[in-house]
């Protein structure tokens, strides 16, 4: 008897790690049956990647609401998915990661009575407001989650620490890794073609580097993007053979600072938010990368891209041993002396560059699936 799952996720980040989880159990018909259901926490962005991956939801629960909150939207996902729980009867349930999405699904999965299975478990920073609600959101999937997968042996750490049982927990690497590859593969073909990765290579001066720069979390809003956009102002007039692009959050508390401070700065390009594969070959692009995203801290070391946090803390401590990565915060003078550095010092660049990812190699999934066919 075929063993059936549902697949639940509802922002950009998680459909791009989950994707290719999709993509391994379709290949395994034979020994499950395999749907998808998404939230639409967001629905743009979300629908771009499922068209990527050439993926259509069985259920879809569309969600997004102007002005959405916290406390409804966690509402809203638990109720809305009674139905579906009810009428496919899951064995296991996939979450990934810590979203509003990721927590609430988790719960409704428990109370349904099907085997919750959380997808990039156990990363933490230990302080519950930063990142907020992530931090609280990943917590309280781990704690009802009967299957762990770990991207790593630190995360596996953490559960230990939590009680969770070894046997329940599977070191796989990052399924991010796996979706790289595949995107990497795709964008690069002769016959690829996407309007967005046309639109953004006509921006670009292909005789300057390249720094990319993404920044949206809550707990930078304020102060914090300030600090961060004098940083990249001085960098852009400090280095005029470089070029910035940031492709910057529609949240008007990103929004404001950051036209306000760069909108005039002649080699800093601000561009609405792309599409998953305009992004990718951006990254391909780039000579460096600023952000605060916590996927980006594991995509670009398969790039040999050095990656410079705007964070105090990261529940991605690999990266940060492994030199791949730097936290710079969002202090201005940091931010500035580092990309400096790494611009003007080869010695220090190849040092991050060629550097092993510590999020392992693209056979996530399978390690997944195989481990779920064994249960």
């Amino acid at each position: 008897m075929k063993k059936k799952n549902l697949i639940i996720f509802g922002t950009r980040p998680e459909a791009i790690k989950m994707a290719p989880l999709v993509k391994e159990f379709l290949i395994n018909q034979d020994k499950f049956t395999t749907k998808i259901c998404i939230t639409a926490q967001h629905r743009e962005m979300l629908d771009q990647v499922l068209d990527f991956f050439e993926l259509t939801p069985d259920f879809d629960m569309d969600l997004m609401r102007p002005n959405q909150n916290l406390f409804s939207l966690t509402a809203d996902i638990i109720t809305g998915l009674k139905p579906i729980l009810e009428e496919f009867k899951p064995d296991y349930v996939y979450v990934h990661g810590d979203t509003t999405t990721t927590m609430a699904a988790s719960i409704a999965a428990f109370y349904s009575g099907a085997k919750v299975c959380h997808v990039e478990a156990g990363l933490r920073t230990f302080n519950k407001r930063a990142p907020f609600p992530e931090e609280v959101n990943r917590s309280v999937t781990g704690s009802i989650a009967d299957y762990h997968f770990s991207p790593t042996e630190t995360s596996k750490n953490n559960l230990l620490n939590e009680n969770i049982s070894s046997k329940n927990i599977l070191v796989t690497g990052n399924t991010v890794i796996d979706a790289l590859q595949y995107s990497i593969t795709k964008v690069s073909s002769a016959s690829f073609q996407d309007q967005e990765t046309e639109l953004v290579k006509g921006i670009l001066n292909p005789k300057k580097r390249l720094i990319l720069v993404t920044g949206h979390r809550r707990e930078n809003h304020g102060q914090g993007f300030i600090n961060i956009c004098n940083a990249l102002k001085q960098i852009a007039s400090e280095n005029q053979d470089t070029q910035i692009i940031y492709p910057v959050h529609l949240n008007p508390n990103v929004q404001k600072p950051v036209y306000d401070i760069l909108k005039d700065v002649s080699n800093i390009h601000l561009i609405n938010p792309i599409s998953y594969p305009a992004f990718v070959w951006l990254m391909s692009k780039s000579y460096l990368i600023i952000t605060d995203s916590g996927g980006v801290q594991e995509e670009a070391p398969s790039l040999g891209k050095p990656v410079l946090v705007m964070r105090d803390t990261t529940e991605r401590p690999e990266a940060v041993d492994a030199g791949t990565v730097l936290l710079v915060g969002t202090n201005s003078e940091k931010i500035v002396s580092k990309t400096n550095k790494l611009l003007n010092d080869n010695v220090f660049y190849n040092s991050m560059s060629m550097l092993h990812n510590p999020y392992g190699d693209g056979t996530a999934c399978s390690k997944i699936v195989e481990f779920i066919s064994k249960l």
